[in-house]
């Protein structure tokens, strides 16, 4: 008599699969890139390191080297990077040190960034600069590179590859943040970069999608201090710790959690994890927005209201009879910004 067969044990959706992690030493990333373990990838964990979230002090390995050395100990593979992705060719030596430590890249997921808050007529041109370089200009360095490595990958096996881009944008950009115009713009820009992006790489079997998350991280310690989940008693009294991520109890090495922050990373990391699997194959040029337990996916603009010139060519008086009465009624304060996001929640 034979003994009944064992199932297999089901294999991780990303075993095989290389991802790169900027902005992974803390927070978001962080949790991103333990999460992207997790599944079975391998991980380079780039983080320049500097202290302040405004970019200030002296980079460091620490971070990137602590969150690599933790993969490793629970058993993943991983590699530290500490370089600075919105200088141009550190951004290459990121994505070649992918290709040479394992062999390939799969997975982009960009997240690094600072924050330098100031209303418009205050901010500086560093203070607008230094956000656009960070954000915009360091999501465009990595995709640009690993880009051209699926492109050349693709056009050598004359077939499409596997390629999956996460950017990360922000509900300061679909809202509106009266104190952030440098951080809303680099927000939007990524955006449109991941658009883009998604359409011309769809061809070589690459897809690029942008999600805004909320969490309670080292940028965003201001904003969310004092919240906490309905009925929780607060940390002093609880006698639970609570890292720089926003978790709760007890953890091993890749982030298992006893309880969560409502706030915290890992709500936002799973969906990462599944926007770079094969699952997701046919998501594309996609926008969602993720954080405590809620997913929500954000529609594209849709056209409201189109006005046609009864002469060859509109004049002041025609618009002026079209547009303000279909705007006289409209609530005072509307604008294109869909605030309506910030009050979304798990229900």
């Amino acid at each position: 008599m034979s003994l009944p067969r064992l199932p297999h044990p089901p294999r991780p959706p990303l075993e095989g699969r290389v991802a790169v992690v900027t902005g992974a030493g803390r927070g978001l990333g962080r949790a991103e890139a333990l999460e992207l373990a997790r599944l079975g990838a391998a991980v380079v964990v780039n983080d320049y390191g500097q202290p302040g979230r405004d970019g200030s002090g002296d980079a460091s390995a620490g971070p990137a080297e602590e969150v690599a050395a933790s993969i490793r100990a629970a058993g993943g593979r991983a590699v530290a990077h500490t370089g600075d992705v919105a200088d141009h060719e550190q951004a290459r030596e990121l994505v070649e040190l992918a290709i040479a430590e394992f062999g390939q890249l799969d997975i982009l997921v960009n997240n690094a960034g600072i924050l330098r808050d100031r209303m418009v007529f205050s901010m500086t041109e560093d203070e607008w600069d230094s956000v656009i370089r960070v954000h915009l200009k360091g999501h465009f360095n990595t995709t640009h590179f690993a880009s051209a490595h699926w492109r050349a990958r693709s056009k050598a096996a004359d077939s499409p590859v596997y390629g999956r881009i996460v950017n990360t944008s922000s509900e300061a950009f679909l809202a509106g943040s009266a104190g952030q115009p440098n951080y809303a713009a680099a927000k939007g820009g990524i955006v449109g970069l991941t658009t883009s992006t998604a359409l011309a790489l769809s061809k070589y079997g690459v897809t690029a999608n942008v999600i805004c998350p909320r969490a309670r991280t080292r940028m965003t310690a201001d904003v969310f201090a004092g919240f906490q989940q309905p009925g929780e008693q607060p940390m002093e009294e609880s006698g639970q710790g609570q890292d720089a991520g926003g978790r709760r109890g007890p953890r091993d090495s890749l982030g298992s959690l006893d309880a969560l922050d409502p706030l915290a990373p890992e709500h936002v990391a799973p969906l990462v994890g599944y926007l770079a699997s094969p699952a997701a194959a046919h998501v594309n040029g996609q926008l969602l927005v993720v954080h405590g337990g809620m997913v929500a996916v954000v529609e594209r603009p849709r056209v409201a209201a189109k006005f046609d010139t009864k002469q060859d060519a509109f004049t002041y008086d025609e618009l002026d009879a079209l547009l303000t009465p279909h705007y006289a009624d409209r609530p005072r304060g509307e604008t294109f910004a869909a605030a309506e996001v910030l009050a979304l929640k798990h229900e």
